[in-house]
């Protein structure tokens, strides 16, 4: 729920820097004699833009990752005032507690380097990783590409926006189907004392360090992402 509404205040966010660099790529078309290079210029400007939102969003991931073991104690300690309140609110509130905040900051700490190097991939299932950097890097990517696709093309930028939600749509729709089943499946062995609990670890590490691996990647994604983004958005219009 997070992560979703952290998407959304982003993407608001971006609207008026799209709108902006859009309204300078009309205006030139108008009022130019010979825009090519002026629209270029602001094209470029704005994929600089865009880059940089992405490489934020990687140092994000990155700073999540370190604090996982925070957020790991984080959520015990919410589980446990839920069974005891019986009320996720109330569990939340409790958050603000001056003693709480105390104890879940004593709890901050970043992994040692002996811990990330005893983690390995033996029993975790390649496909699982791969899937994560896939997809990761087309959910990364989806809006950002989208409005980019905008400032290319202005005669569908509004089509191309909206193109962003069905993005985002199949990229969840493949966390369901491609991550979450087989991570949810090591867990529950992990449970059932199938298998280790210190392959759950190791599963988590390289989740996360494949996210990672995904924002990455999703800068190779963007100029390829934002021109499919406006030959669809053509496509739709021509129906």
């Amino acid at each position: 729920m997070a992560s979703r509404l952290a998407t959304l205040v982003y993407t608001l966010m971006l609207a008026p820097i799209s709108d902006k660099a859009g309204n300078a790529v009309k205006a030139l078309m108008l009022h130019h004699p010979e825009p090519l290079p002026a629209i270029g210029a602001v094209q470029h400007m704005f994929e600089l833009q865009l880059r940089l939102i992405v490489i934020a969003g990687t140092v994000g991931t990155i700073l999540g990752s370190l604090i996982l073991p925070m957020f790991t104690y984080l959520y015990v300690r919410g589980v446990r005032s839920f069974e005891r309140t019986k009320s996720v609110p109330h569990s939340m509130v409790r958050l603000f507690y001056p003693r709480v905040i105390f104890d879940v900051a004593r709890h901050l700490r970043v992994p040692h380097y002996r811990e990330i190097f005893a983690f390995s991939t033996r029993n975790i299932p390649r496909r699982l990783l791969i899937f994560n950097v896939v997809v990761t890097a087309v959910y990364a990517i989806g809006v950002v590409a989208a409005y980019y696709a905008s400032v290319i093309d202005v005669n569908v930028a509004r089509t191309a926006v909206g193109i962003s939600g069905v993005i985002n749509g199949i990229g969840t729709i493949a966390f369901t189907f491609f991550v979450d089943p087989t991570s949810s499946l090591i867990v529950d062995e992990a449970v059932k004392g199938e298998r280790p609990h210190e392959e759950v670890k190791s599963m988590v590490f390289y989740l996360s360090l494949t996210a990672i691996a995904g924002w990455l990647l999703s800068q190779l994604l963007l100029w390829p992402a934002a021109w499919l983004i406006s030959a669809v958005a053509h496509l739709v219009n021509l129906g």
